[in-house]
């Protein structure tokens, strides 16, 4: 059954979800170097087009294709988990299990409906508390109060409580950018944040607390 899987030396197509509408649908392609059991190793991506490289973060999760025999697409989705020094860089990816690679595209990011505290400080020293309306490892979405909004590219301070299944809670520290403001029906809307900085560590922390949510919601 292992046909499924990509070969080495194989190209990967792959777009990314970084919470940036626009950066969502550019494509990048990448190799593949190695596998093992858990991971795919592949080359930093460069964007189709211009043969820029595209640096990835640990967390950032992604949407990717590579083509079977006729030029068959076989779709999966996966997050970074680290970087490796070879001979060249390398890119650390799960891998998927099998049955996760169709030949539809499924773009359902590790992303989760969670409605946590979280903390927001402006450039101009403003600062107020807010709840969430979807996490993920690469950007948060939170509620504004009616008389609340902010412009494209806006800079924030922020630090989100996370509780975790072993009822440890760790405050998560990043700097994020205002990349859409979505309006409600309800007079109310919903800002949309990238990570801009964020500490690997805390990042990962974000990435449990998702796979956490995740598994809730399955055994439900």
């Amino acid at each position: 059954m292992s046909a499924l899987y990509p070969k080495i030396n194989d190209v990967l197509y792959i777009q990314l979800d970084t919470g940036d509408e626009k950066e969502v649908n550019i494509v990048y392609k990448s190799r593949i170097s190695d596998m093992d059991d858990e991971s795919m190793y592949m080359e930093v991506p460069l964007q189709e087009g211009t043969g820029k490289l595209k640096k990835l973060y640990i967390g950032d999760e992604l949407s990717a294709f590579f083509l079977t025999e006729g030029g068959v697409k076989n779709f999966f989705n996966s997050h970074v988990l680290s970087h490796h020094e070879d001979i060249i860089r390398l890119v650390r990816i799960k891998k998927p299990e099998q049955d996760q690679i169709t030949k539809v595209q499924r773009r359902s990011f590790l992303r989760v409906q969670a409605e946590l505290e979280v903390a927001v400080m402006t450039k101009d020293g403003g600062q107020f508390l807010a709840k969430t309306d979807d996490v993920g490892g690469g950007g948060v979405s939170f509620h504004l109060q009616p008389d609340q909004t902010f412009a494209e590219g806006s800079i924030l301070s922020c630090w989100i409580l996370i509780p975790f299944k072993n009822g440890s809670v760790e405050h998560v520290p990043f700097e994020g950018e205002v990349v859409r403001v979505k309006e409600l029906p309800t007079n109310r809307s919903i800002v949309m944040l990238k990570f801009n900085q964020i500490a690997d560590m805390e990042r990962q922390k974000l990435i449990r607390y998702c796979f956490e949510r995740q598994f809730d919601f399955r055994n439900r």
